[in-house]
């Protein structure tokens, strides 16, 4: 049995009691890094073993699947949130899946939706694309193929190419484009900064540094222009 367990992003307090009772009961978690969730499970009270799983490494993969076969379970978990939301655990879900082992996926701490949730951009429906690639021909693909969708678009940024992404995007996209960047999502200096992304950018040049764990929200111009749009229709009239 495989259970996959999201993690803290940030605020311990955010972890699940599914979450703690099932970290109890497994007899191994399979984690990214054993220092990190050494750290989460002690402050806990809980002791297991651990085993760290290496996406790419197949003996690493091969390891947690002759684990399973044996018939014992273990909770796949990573640093923070997710597993296999731009994180490890894809390809041993899929082989598990594939074997017949079953699998329990638990809800749980997810910086795409808090972020989506506290930037007010329209996320009714939107476009995750995680981590972009790094050339520049890459991401304006990617950025343009999402905005065709005039959807808000969630995307995960290192702070140390944050100034840089946003200069790009404002010269691919034009001053019409809103950012909002979301930093240290549920950590003590957590906050939601911009607006169009003139603003946006002159308020990270103006902090310094940036530091911390980044989401960004982008929202192009027509899609804005489209909800206004929206916005001015009569809406449906109440049930009866």
């Amino acid at each position: 049995m495989l259970y996959i367990v999201p993690t803290p992003i940030g605020n311990l307090k955010d972890i699940t009691l599914r979450a703690l009772e099932t970290l109890k009961e497994v007899d191994a978690v399979f984690c990214e890094d054993t220092r990190r969730t050494v750290n989460l499970l002690n402050h806990f009270g809980l002791q297991k073993k651990l085993f760290r799983y290496n996406e790419h490494d197949e003996k690493s993969v091969a390891g947690a699947m002759a684990w399973l076969r044996g018939g014992k379970s273990a909770a796949l978990v990573t640093d923070g949130g997710s597993p296999c939301i731009s994180d490890p655990g894809k390809k041993l879900v899929a082989l598990a899946r594939q074997t017949g082992i079953k699998i329990t996926a638990l809800p749980g701490p997810s910086a795409v939706i808090a972020a989506a949730a506290g930037s007010g951009l329209p996320c009714d429906s939107f476009v995750f694309l995680g981590f972009l690639p790094r050339s520049r021909g890459k991401i304006v693909k990617a950025l343009k193929a999402a905005f065709e969708l005039k959807k808000t678009v969630i995307l995960f940024e290192s702070p140390y190419r944050l100034k840089k992404f946003l200069a790009m995007a404002r010269e691919e996209f034009g001053p019409g484009l809103t950012a909002i960047v979301a930093r240290e999502i549920s950590k003590i200096y957590e906050e939601f900064t911009g607006a169009l992304i003139d603003e946006t950018i002159a308020k990270i040049e103006a902090a310094g540094d940036v530091k911390g764990e980044i989401v960004l929200l982008l929202r192009p111009p027509d899609a804005a222009e489209e909800e206004e749009a929206d916005a001015g229709t009569d809406p449906m009239p109440d049930m009866p």
